[in-house]
């Protein structure tokens, strides 16, 4: 299971990857943002696609900001505090014959 350390790159052929939390690391409350860049069969790199996804205080407001899509609709990333969750890269993808052969998914600092 990988760790997710602040600007550390999780490597892996997979396109899921598992987001655990536990007593002794958990995210913190407001909103995380994630990093997604993939490599495909030749070397080359994507541009970074974010995800900002929302550890809610289950006591107290929690400052959101939404993503909409043109229709008003809010793309949701919500998840309980100490609440386990799964980002994916799986509609990644490289202009044929390429295929995509490396996910890097990182845990940016929110600063």
């Amino acid at each position: 299971m990988p760790e997710f350390k602040l600007n550390t790159p999780v490597v892996q052929n997979d396109p899921v990857v598992r987001v655990e939390v536990s007593a002794t690391a958990q995210l913190p409350l407001g909103a995380n943002r994630f990093r997604l860049v993939v490599v495909d069969d030749a070397g080359n790199e994507s541009d970074p696609a974010f995800l900002d996804v929302v550890v809610r205080d289950m006591a107290k407001p929690t400052a959101v900001l939404d993503v909409v899509d043109a229709n008003g609709r809010r793309v949701d990333a919500v998840v309980p505090f100490g609440s386990s969750f799964i980002l994916s890269g799986g509609r990644s993808s490289d202009v044929a014959p390429g295929r995509v052969v490396e996910y890097r998914f990182t845990l940016v600092d929110r600063t």
